[in-house]
Formats: structure tokens, sequence, C-alpha cells
């Protein structure tokens, strides 16, 4: 199949189907676009239509951040053969139960790439159900809580690759990971905050993971701060570091 692009008046081509891969790389309509097409585009509409023309057969996708319900549910039913599945920018907390759903129709699945933690429990659970080829979780720039690094090891077994690059993750979290996710054979960690790159135990800990990367990550000693940066988090606003409506970049995570 030919690589396929739709700009529907966007500043950029943001759909790539090619082979087994759509790609919705990014929906940023200009405000005049914005006004004359609001009536006439529909998301949903859009999405399915780039469902269909795939033939049903892909095995990646990924998502913008503004994927509707209907437009979630359409694209699980229909890519049952899905093994990397993603979403640009931040879901809505709303849309983001539906994943966990949508997993049991997975049962390929091999990588998840979120950029919130929404839901993580559930999604993990069913991942550890359904998902026997499952090996690689990608949470960037996400805020790691007590509650998530725990969540994570429920799937210890089966996460090889965790990818946390520019996350918000405490010591003591990062540890409890290192502790409980004794098969990962790829983590990374690097410009991250609230814990130091050069922390002696973090690295020791790590010292049996193959490809272990934290540099750039740094600690914030003032409490303060550190109540603000994972306050931004917790309200779920935009933190200081990145617009939540910007794509992550996912070409450069191998």
């Amino acid at each position: 199949m030919f690589p396929l692009y739709a700009s529907l008046g966007m500043k950029q081509p943001s759909i790539l189907s090619a082979g087994r891969t759509l790609f919705f790389q990014k929906f940023a309509f200009t405000d005049r676009v914005r006004k004359e097409y609001e009536k006439e585009v529909q998301i949903t509409s859009f999405i399915k239509s780039m469902v269909n023309r795939s033939s049903r057969c892909a095995t990646t996708l990924m998502l913008p951040h503004c994927s509707t319900e209907e437009a979630l549910e359409y694209a699980a039913k229909n890519y049952p053969a899905l093994k990397d599945f993603g979403l640009h920018g931040h879901i809505s907390h709303k849309n983001a139960r539906l994943i966990p759903k949508m997993i049991r129709n997975w049962k390929n699945l091999e990588v998840l790439r979120l950029r919130r933690a929404h839901y993580l429990k559930e999604i993990l659970k069913k991942i550890d159900v359904h998902c026997n080829n499952f090996y690689q979780l990608m949470l960037p720039q996400s805020y790691i809580s007590n509650d998530v690094a725990y969540t994570i090891g429920i799937c210890q077994s089966k996460i090889k690759h965790l990818f946390l690059k520019g996350a918000t993750i405490e010591r003591r979290n990062l540890v409890m990971i290192l502790q409980r996710c004794k098969n990962v054979v790829k983590l990374d960690v690097r410009e991250c905050f609230l814990f130091d790159e050069s922390d002696g135990e973090i690295l020791e800990l790590a010292s049996h993971i193959p490809s272990f990367s934290c540099q750039g990550s740094t600690c914030i000693h003032d409490c303060e701060k550190r109540e603000d940066l994972i306050g931004l988090f917790i309200c779920d606003t935009n933190s200081f570091t990145w617009d939540p409506d910007v794509p992550y970049d996912w070409k450069f995570v191998s």
C-alpha cells in the first residue's frame, strides 16, 4: 500500500497510512479553517474513514488526543490484530476509561504508548490477562505517582521495555519500580524530575538492566516547587515544560 496523506486544510499532512500503520500525526487547525469546517468536519467521521481506507488491517495505530469515545471504540473493534497502540497528547479522563475495555480486543498487543496514567491499573490488569505478547509500556512526560509505580508491578512479568523519559517521578517510586520489575531489560528515565541521575542506590538497583538511561534527570529539593510540580499533574492542568495539545514526537522512541 502506498502512503496515504490527508490534510483537510490542516497546517501540515497529518495522516499516514502505509502498509499496516495508521498514524494520525497532528490535528492543528488554523482558526480560519476551524471556523470554516467546524460544522462539516467531524473528527469521528474522519477517523472512521481512515480506518476503513486502511482495510482494517493495521497493526500499529496512533490516534490524536482529540479522538472521541465513538472513534476509540470503532478503532478498537476494527483492528483485532493490533500490536502497537498509542495516543498523541493527553486524552481526556472520560475517554481514558474506554482503554481497558478496548484492550480485550487486542490479543496481540505488544506496545502501549500513553501520555497520562489514567486508569492504568485497569489497563494493565487487562493486558496481564489478554495480551501474552506484551513487552513495552511507554508513559513519557507523565506523573508516576506511588499508585502508578505500584501498578506497573502488576505487569512486571511482561514488561521488558519501560519508557518514562521526561516523567515526574519521585525517587521512592523509581526505587519501587526497580525492585519489583526484575524482567526489565530496557529502562529510559532520562530528563525526569524528582530524582538525581547520580543517585547511588538507583544506579545500583539498575545495574542488572542491560539498557538503563537516566541522563539529565534532576532532583528538586525545594519542597514548594516539588509540590507545585506534582499539583500540576494531579489537577490535570498544563505543566510548565510542555503544551498538552502538542503531540509527542514518538519517532524518537525506539
